[in-house]
């Protein structure tokens, strides 16, 4: 295995360990809003904190 595909696998398989990044979490609860006054709402609860500890 070459130097560039084995490091693709391991930073494949940290990207496993290590889980979804804040930035994904964050979108994914966007994303899964009903209407534009949810949508605003969690976008405040993100900007207060919401997901601060990860």
């Amino acid at each position: 295995m070459n130097n560039k595909r084995l490091a693709n696998v391991f930073g494949r398989i940290s990207g496993i360990l290590q889980g979804p990044s804040r930035q994904q979490i964050e979108t994914e609860y966007l994303n899964r809003s009903l209407s534009i006054h949810d949508l605003e709402r969690r976008q405040r609860e993100i900007d207060a904190g919401k997901f601060s500890s990860f």
